[in-house]
Formats: structure tokens, C-alpha cells, sequence
């Protein structure tokens, strides 16, 4: 025939399914009706024909590992068309080396051991040990996925900070995988012969959960569960599963909420697979889609009403904030990048018991207290969400009512971890948000956090220097001195311009509104 000839037969003997492909290749066809799961093979082993004598291929060997077969073996055919020498492969146990399978030596079939059920059911059982002797702290337990196609970009730092992500959300880490390419596959993001990596990674290790540092479009993130039979999430994703856990009051809930349902509505799609079958032609306006556009009408309505009570909440701050402009008391709004201390500084400068964890976005809902300065003056000072990188476009409308607490401000203290390694990129990710919020303007003060883990002094004094910072650290409040001072006389300077008239007409917000009977708008 000059075609390739491949059967799947299952651990009872049976024959599955018979494969009849060209003279390169065979397709394997769905098999998501077999058994799957953490640690278990398919149940299948693959026999197939290769027509030139060649041992197993690579992409035999990416089949082998992505739709996890019992084994798989081509059987060359001599000129005479009778059988030539058998080829064969299956995967390993996690091992120190690294390896994923183990390419037998090429025998001819009368040559082959018996027993296939017994080993196959040995090395199930190994894996399934390999990853009993883990300890299991998690029921989520994943391997971080990047593709990187800047040459120039921080890959470790964006991994890391995936990882504390992970790590807030109760998820534990096993393995983080980083692929260099010129672009991104339109399909699965990472290529194929990667992906099979992937998956025999989570094999081993007992994951059950793939976290790509992306935002996932739905039918990148569909190809990828129907190749690996794992959860997979993506960045964004995580960002909102640790909102939901931390949102405590009604308005962190419904940004929370508000935020989600945009992020689901492109993606909500009808995944059973009979449900698929009615796509096009003569029923394919059957119950299927009819599900589906009710729950997309449902979430539709519901992001309508969320954006009401946002609304609703909106004009509540606002007219709390014309309250707090009339008591002339200045604003310190705390800004940041996510587990800078923010929260730990706060409650050391007013005694407060805000919850501070050394965890991301372990604050989601603002915080406001009464700060008392050494010449008996007081300010209003409040803690806010913390940023990060790329923060997803819908968590960021959404949060655009809590933000809008910092226009009001007088001086926005922007902590900094100084001992992150990568605490100038974190800088820079906060004044970029900044600028989109239209907040560039605002008078900022730096303030270098954490300074009791940077040995070295003079270091610390040159980066001080050089950024205009002010060091302290939120543990040890003796060092809250120059801090203190510095905005005292901020805040002095500030009501000195206005008493004097400044240059610009600029009106601090937190003095009398000097026109009681009209409007406050434009007022800063």
C-alpha cells in the first residue's frame, strides 16, 4: 500500500481503533474517552509501521508523552513486506537525569520479552510511588510555564514573582519551565515538542495544574487541556482567584466579581463534547446554543447591575472625601508595588491592625487611619492596593473606584522593598500605572522599605542618594525619624503656597474649600 498501518490495543489485547496513514506519518485520533489522571498511563500502546527502516521518531515520542500510552513501538517493513526489527519506548519514573523515556534497543519481534501486562502495571505503580514519597501540602499543585521572546527581558524575576503569586494563592510550586523562542506558538504558546516536556514534568511530579505567565486566549487555553488532560490557568487568572480570597468588604467583592465576569464572558464556550457536535447545519441551533446564550445574557446582566452598585459606591466616596476636605485634614496615600511593607508600615506609624503577611495583595480593601506627627499636626493616611506588572486590563477598570482615592491625596508615599533585587523595575512598573491613572503630577515621596536586609550601609546611603529616598524600615519604628520630618515639611510647604498663592493656583485639598457655595470640581 505504501502507507503507514498503526493499531492501538488496550492491556486486555483488544484492538481500539486501526490507524491507516500515509507514507510519513499516522494521526491519532481522540482518545479523551479513555482513562486519565495524576500518575496514570492511558491504558493504550501504540504499534504502527515504519516504511524506511527508521527508529521511533520525535514526533513518536511527543505522542508517547502527550497522550501518556503504555508504550509505543514502529515495526520496520523489509523490501519483502515481512516485519524488520521493532523499536520501542515508554516513559520513566522522575529520575535525578532528568530523562522522560527510555528508548529500547531495536529487536525483532520473535525477540521481544513477554510479560507486557505485568511491566506495564510495575512502572504505574512506580510513578504512583515516586510521587506518594512527595510530601503533599497542596491540594494545587503546579508547574510554572513562560515563553520568553525577548532575548533582553528579566525571565528569572517574571518566574519568581509567578511563583510568590502562586504561593498566595495556596498553590505549591513543583517546577517552572522558561522557553526561548522568536514568537510564541498561536497555538499552544510553547512549542509542541516543549509541551510534551510539560506534561511528562507533571507526570512525574504529580502536578495537576499548568500556570502560564500569559493571558491565555480561549482557544489557546482549550488546545492545551485537550492535549494534557491538565487544569490550566494563566496569569490573570491567578491574580483574581487571590482578589476573591482576599476581598472582605461588599465593594472588594463586587470589583472582584465585576472583574471576573469580564474576563470569562470572551471565554465562556460549551466544552462537552456532544454539546460541540450541533456547531453548524441542520440542529445546530439546538439546546446547545441556547445554553450558551442564556449564561452569556446571565453574565451580560449581571456586569450591567455590578457597574450600578460601583457607580452607587463611586458617589459615595466622593462625597466622604468633600466631607474629609471640610475637617482640613491632609491625605497620605501609601502606593506601592505589591509586598513592599505598605501594610507592616501603615500599622507601625498609626498602631493599627491592619493585616500585614508577607504574601502578595495579602491587602485588598483600602484602609484609612489618623496619623499624628511629633509637633501635635495630624494627617489622614491610607493604605491601597498594591500594583504589579501588567496588572490585567479588567482587575483595572474594575479597581478604578478604590484608586480613585489617591486624586485626592496630598502626598503619595510610594514604599519601595530595597531589598528586592529587582526593586528598580518594581519602581517603574508603579510610575507607569501612575501615568495611566493621570497621577504623575502628584508630589511623591520615595521611601526605601526593608532597609534592616541590606547589609551594606554605604550602599544603601548611594541608592537614597541617587533616587531621593528616604530609608526606613517598617519593623523598627526608631528608624520613622526622617521620614516623619520630611513630610511635615512637605505638607507645611504645601500649605505655605496656598497661604502665599502659588506660582501654578494650586488649592492642597486638605484646606477649607475656599468656595463653599460652588462646586468643588477642579479643586486640587
Amino acid at each position: 500500500m505504501g502507507r503507514q498501518i498503526g493499531v492501538l490495543v488496550s492491556r486486555r489485547g483488544e484492538v481500539h481503533c486501526v490507524i491507516v496513514g500515509d507514507h510519513r506519518q499516522i494521526v491519532i485520533p481522540d482518545l479523551s474517552g479513555f482513562r486519565s489522571g495524576a500518575g496514570r498511563l492511558k491504558g493504550l500502546r501504540l504499534i504502527h509501521t515504519h516504511l524506511n527502516g527508521e527508529s521511533l521518531t520525535r514526533d513518536d515520542l511527543v505522542d508517547l508523552a502527550l497522550l501518556r500510552l503504555d508504550y509505543i513501538c514502529a515495526v520496520s517493513v523489509e523490501k519483502n513486506g515481512l516485519p524488520g526489527k521493532v523499536f520501542g519506548a515508554h516513559l520513566i519514573p522522575e529520575n535525578p537525569d532528568g530523562r522522560y523515556w527510555t528508548i529500547l534497543d531495536p529487536v525483532f519481534p520473535s525477540e521481544m520479552p513477554q510479560g507486557f501486562l505485568a511491566f506495564t502495571q510495575a512502572l504505574e505503580e512506580e510513578i504512583a510511588r515516586k510521587q506518594r514519597a512527595r510530601e503533599v501540602r497542596f491540594s494545587d499543585r503546579a508547574i510554572l510555564v513562560r515563553v520568553e521572546t525577548d532575548p533582553g527581558s528579566d525571565s528569572e524575576g517574571a518566574v519568581e514573582e509567578l511563583r510568590e503569586l502562586a504561593r498566595s494563592c495556596n498553590v505549591e510550586v513543583l517546577d517552572a519551565v522558561i522557553q526561548h523562542r522568536p514568537q510564541v506558538d498561536p497555538k499552544f504558546l510553547l512549542g509542541r515538542g516543549k509541551l510534551s516536556d510539560v506534561l511528562i514534568r507533571a507526570l512525574q511530579k504529580g502536578a495537576n495544574l499548568l500556570i502560564f505567565d500569559h493571558e491565555l486566549n480561549p482557544s489557546q487555553a482549550r488546545s492545551i487541556v485537550e492535549i494534557t488532560d491538565l487544569k490550566v490557568i494563566d496569569r490573570t487568572q491567578l491574580i483574581l482567584d487571590i482578589f476573591a480570597q482576599r476581598a472582605h468588604s461588599r465593594e472588594g467583592k463586587i470589583q472582584v466579581e465585576l472583574a471576573q465576569l469580564k474576563y470569562r464572558l470572551p471565554r465562556l464556550v460549551q466544552q462537552t463534547t456532544a454539546l460541540s457536535r450541533l456547531a453548524g447545519g441542520i440542529g445546530g441551533r439546538g439546546p446547545g446554543e441556547m445554553k450558551l446564550e442564556v449564561d452569556r445574557r446571565r453574565v451580560r446582566d449581571r456586569i450591567v447591575q455590578l457597574e450600578k452598585e460601583l457607580k452607587s459606591i463611586r458617589k459615595a466616596r466622593h462625597q466622604r472625601r468633600r466631607m474629609r476636605r471640610k475637617k482640613g485634614l491632609p491625605v497620605i496615600s501609601i502606593i506601592g508595588y505589591t509586598n513592599a511593607g505598605k501594610s507592616t508600615l501603615l500599622n507601625a506609624l498609626t498602631k493599627s491592625r491592619v493585616l500585614a503577611e508577607n504574601r502578595l495583595f495579602a491587602t485588598l480593601d483600602p484602609k484609612s487611619s489618623r496619623l499624628r506627627f511629633p509637633r501635635d499636626r495630624e494627617a489622614i493616611i491610607t493604605d491601597t492596593v498594591g500594583f504589579i506588572r501588567d496588572l490585567p486590563e479588567d482587575l483595572f477598570a474594575a479597581f478604578r473606584a478604590t484608586l480613585e482615592e489617591l486624586d485626592e491625596a496630598d502626598v503619595l508615599l510610594h514604599v519601595i522593598d530595597v531589598s528586592n533585587p529587582r526593586f528598580e523595575d518594581q519602581m517603574a512598573a508603579v510610575e507607569r500605572i501612575l501615568e495611566e491613572l493621570d497621577l504623575q503630577r502628584k508630589t511623591e515621596l520615595r521611601v526605601f522599605n526593608k532597609t534592616d536586609l541590606c547589609p551594606d550601609a554605604a550602599v544603601l546611603e548611594n541608592l537614597c542618594h541617587r533616587f531621593h529616598a528616604v530609608p526606613v524600615s517598617s519593623l523598627h519604628p526608631e528608624t520613622f525619624g526622617p521620614l516623619m520630618e520630611r513630610l511635615e515639611e512637605i505638607i507645611t510647604a504645601k500649605e505655605s503656597a496656598f497661604l502665599c498663592g502659588s506660582p501654578d493656583g494650586e488649592v492642597p485639598s486638605f484646606l477649607p474649600d475656599p468656595l463653599p457655595d460652588g462646586p468643588s470640581e477642579g479643586i486640587t
